[in-house]
């Protein structure tokens, strides 16, 4: 009798625990959703979806590149490839079926011979979302010619952000010596201090470094210690 009581509280327990399982994991999902969708700030402008300093990953099938040489220095380039996400959007997160974008892409494509037929490829810049199409909807968000302008207003932040004072790198790891500048992402500065930059070093782009709460963070490079060693001299920089 002892043994069947213990078995039926026990059993109670775990359907409550179950109970309040699914509860907090339904909140979960909807506090996901009101966040993704909820209005928010960043600089004066207003925006919804993804928060600041969020990122998505993802893989590429098997794609087609297609370029073609305009000038000796100027290249017209195509891609088309599927890309997937790595692991599930979480429920509620993303927009419908059927959306649309348009971006306009300024990146470094930095490439290495291999051997005869293959090359490594890494890029790594800057995407500009240009216009969206709703999936309930036919019109875009801006007419072409709004979109060019778009574009244009871009370009002037570019050439705006190239033509900043750099940020001077010098350093020594593991032996070697390292000199080089960052350029500042201009709309990641405040009061003074940016907390993203363009790195190269030696002579050659190393990517973009971004600065996390209590850590600095670049996807191209994985030795996190070398990061940090860039990341210490920016900081002394704005100091």
């Amino acid at each position: 009798m002892i043994a069947t009581k213990a078995r039926k509280k026990t059993a109670g327990k775990s359907a409550a625990r179950e109970k309040v399982g699914s509860k907090r994991t339904a909140r979960s999902k909807g506090d996901i959703s009101a966040s993704y969708n909820s209005v928010k700030e960043y600089n004066g402008k207003q925006y919804t979806g993804m928060a600041i300093g969020r990122s998505h990953k993802w893989y590429y099938d098997k794609g087609e590149w297609k370029e073609t040489k305009i000038t000796p220095d100027l290249w017209e380039i195509s891609y088309a490839v599927t890309k997937r996400r790595a692991g599930h959007a979480p429920e509620g997160s993303g927009v419908p079926v059927g959306t649309a974008y348009h971006w306009y892409i300024m990146a470094h494509q930095d490439v290495r011979k291999l051997n005869a037929n293959d090359y490594s490829t890494v890029l790594s810049g800057f995407k500009y979302k240009v216009a969206h199409k709703r999936a309930s909807s036919d019109k875009w968000s801006a007419t072409t010619g709004t979109q060019r302008k778009h574009m244009i207003k871009y370009l002037k932040e570019m050439i705006d952000q190239l033509e900043s004072e750099p940020v001077v790198i010098e350093f020594e790891y593991n032996g070697k010596k390292f000199k080089g500048e960052g350029t500042p992402v201009k709309e990641s500065c405040h009061d003074g201090v940016c907390f993203s930059l363009e790195i190269s070093l030696n002579g050659e782009h190393v990517g973009i470094i971004n600065r996390l709460k209590s850590s600095w963070k670049m996807n191209e490079v994985k030795d996190q210690k070398f990061i940090d060693a860039i990341g210490q001299v920016i900081q002394l920089w704005y100091e």
